[in-house]
């Protein structure tokens, strides 16, 4: 039987992914493997902070998608925020999702 494999997916706004990323890291202590999924501009913020991104055994990988703002757009606003994650976001976790399935032979599906 195949390892499990889920994809970790934060709201990006303050204060959700911190505790999204200490749910993923409990998942990993129980040997399931984890793809912590954040947009790009999370992405580099979380990277730089996280100290324990080799004591995984290569059961967490981080990886980025984006979310459908411009880099100068304000992310603060989360009405705007929100309407670009979900026109934008969907069809880069499909991307994504097809991608994992075929580098390691997993079955990630995603529901809506």
């Amino acid at each position: 039987m195949a390892k499990p494999h889920v994809l970790v997916i934060p709201y990006p706004a303050q204060g959700h992914v911190m505790p999204t990323m200490e749910l993923a890291q409990r998942l990993v202590k129980k040997g399931i493997k984890v793809t912590f999924v954040n947009t790009e501009v999370n992405h580099k913020l979380v990277t730089s902070n996280w100290l324990d991104r080799d004591g995984f055994g290569g059961l967490m990988q981080m990886v980025s998608i984006p979310d459908g703002l411009e880099p100068w757009e304000d992310r603060t606003e989360l009405c705007k925020l929100t309407t670009s994650i979900l026109q934008s976001m969907a069809g880069k976790l499909e991307e994504l999702i097809e991608k994992i399935n075929k580098e390691d032979g997993s079955s990630l599906m995603m529901e809506s």
